[in-house]
Order: C-alpha cells, then structure tokens, then sequence
C-alpha cells in the first residue's frame, strides 16, 4: 500500500510505520513538493497512492498545494487521514467524490476546550480591567463574576463542544448542546436543536460557538441572535469566521450585548490590520491558534499510526465521516 506522507512527520512515526513491513510503501513529500519512494525520485502524476494522510504539518506547510494535487490524482486512493474535526474544506468534498473513505481527527479538541474556559474565566474576571491597574500600579480590587451557577450555550456538540461542556460542568455551570441528533448526552444537562436558540439565547450567560461552517450555519449569529443575548453574556466563537456576521458583531458589541467577544476566527484570515477586532475594547483575538497546542501533534500523531495499523489489517477505521456530511459541509 503506497501512503503519501508528508516528510517530517513520517520522521515523526517512522518506527510505527517501519513495524508494518512491506504492507506500507511511504511515497515522502519534501516541503518543495518533491515526492521520493525508497529515495528514488516519484514524478507527480505517477504517485498514485492508497492512502494519505492531510495532518496540520500538510496543510499549513510549504507543500500544501502539492500534496493535494498528487493526493487527488492518484487513481487509487482509497483513504485519507485529515488532522481536522470538520471537513468546510473543498478538497474534503474531492476526497469523497473520488469513492475514497475520510476519517477525521479531534486531537485539538482538549486545547480548544481549555482556551475557550480561559477566554470565558478572563471575561468574568475582568482581566483587561486587573492588567491595566497592574500597569498603573494601583492597588484596586476587582469584583468578578463566578462560572459556578452560570448558564453555557454550547452550539456544536461534538468532540470540541462536548470538551467544552465537561470542563464548564467541573466548575459548576449549566450546560445547554446544540446539535441535530437530539439523544441525552453526559456531557450536557440538556440537547436542544438549532430552532430553540431565540429561546435560550436570553437565559446563558456564555454562548461557544464550535460547530461546523454549512449553510445553514453561516451567519448564525447575525443582528437578531445578538438582540436574544443575556446582558453581560460572553459570546466565543472557536468554530469559522463565517459562523458571525462580522458587522453585526461589532454593532451589538458597541451597545454592550454581549459584553465581550473571545474570537479565534474570522470571516477573512489574516485578520487585516485595519479591522475595527483589533482594537475593540470588548474584544479578546487569536489568530486561529485555539488548537495549537503541545498535545495536539502527539494525539493526531497516535490516532493515524492506529488507523493505519486498522487499515493494513482490514480492520474497521476510528472516526470515519458519514460522505453525506461531508459533502454537505457538515
């Protein structure tokens, strides 16, 4: 089985690999491009490989655009590892088009969950406000407002928002997940759909945003969700930049509903340096780093050399998508 591999992380896991035996042929992508079988030199159109693997190493590294061109040329493709939960990507949409199975990845659903509850624990503890007398030198006591007791809205609950759930529960908060299926779930003290948001919008005082970008998502939070929000609300949004309509957002914020905004996306990435987030006194930014952590690799890491083992056994692979979802960007 021929596997297309980005380099460093076949460095990564080249015992793990290597212990499969002849079963696996790594075909090696250079950061130029440059492809290598046994270190002989393998011409884009002639890759052809079984199974690849898209990791975070891929897709945000130099050879981005040659790995999915050779990845989608080679007439035998049969599976795909991504190293992301969600599959808005086009070339996800390819994948599945071509009759090859897509398994996902939820390896940066521990530290999304931990930057969403440090953006939330921030807001309420008025950290902007404590930095800025810190700087001052002043000696003044801030009141801060308790998780415990608090009310989450959770829309996305998948690994991301169930991550999130967990940790907010620990500190004694109510939690509400958002979601199609509307089975009970552990994590969450209720499941609602996406049609009873103008209900509970005016009763959580924290609204995560972590579902996946479809059309029926896009904009979700748009002028009149934002008019449904608790006064004092934090609203955090983890999931893609096209979940909020952006102006909307910053209208709502100069009127205080919510209070503050923790974005690690946007519709446009690189955030230009002329939007008004940047300097929004209610607004806390990242740029798209809430999952780029020192776990993250070694979790992706662990769930492919798995999979992989599966595959050359024949036995059933971990988090396969449903093609339907994936090509309805879901």
């Amino acid at each position: 089985m021929r596997l297309l591999i980005y380099e460093p992380s076949f460095r990564r896991l080249e015992a793990e690999i290597s212990a499969l035996g002849s079963a696996v042929e790594p075909l090696l992508m250079s950061d130029s491009g440059e492809v290598t079988l046994n270190g002989a030199p393998v011409a884009e159109d002639a890759v052809n490989a079984e199974a690849a693997w898209t990791n975070a190493d891929v897709f945000f590294g130099p050879c981005a655009r040659a790995f999915m061109r050779a990845m989608l040329k080679s007439p035998d493709l049969k599976w795909v590892q991504s190293g992301a939960a969600g599959f808005d990507n086009a070339v996800f949409g390819q994948i599945v088009q071509k009759g090859a199975t897509l398994t996902t990845s939820h390896g940066q659903a521990v530290g999304m969950s931990e930057y969403v509850l440090a953006g939330v624990l921030d807001a309420f503890q008025n950290g902007p406000q404590r930095r800025a007398h810190q700087a001052a030198a002043q000696w003044e006591r801030v009141r801060f407002r308790e998780i415990n007791g608090s009310r989450w809205l959770i829309v996305g609950f998948g690994a991301i928002g169930k991550g999130v759930a967990d940790r907010a529960r620990a500190f004694g908060a109510q939690v509400t997940g958002v979601r199609r299926s509307q089975e009970a779930d552990p994590s969450a003290d209720r499941i609602a759909p996406m049609a009873d948001l103008p209900a509970l919008l005016p009763e959580s005082d924290v609204v995560v945003l972590c579902c996946p970008l479809t059309a029926e998502t896009r904009h979700v939070a748009d002028a009149g969700f934002f008019a449904a929000m608790k006064p004092g609300a934090v609203l955090v949004n983890v999931g893609r930049g096209g979940l909020v309509d952006e102006p909307a957002l910053l209208a709502a914020l100069d009127r205080g509903v919510p209070e503050h905004a923790v974005l690690d996306v946007f519709e446009t990435e690189p955030l230009p340096a002329e939007s008004p987030f940047w300097r929004h006194p209610r607004v806390s930014l990242t740029p798209h780093a809430s999952g780029i952590t020192d776990g993250q690799h070694v979790r992706n890491d662990r769930l492919f050399a798995e999979n992989l083992r599966r595959y050359v056994t024949g036995e059933g692979l971990l988090n396969v998508a449903d093609p339907k979802d994936v090509l309805a960007g879901r």
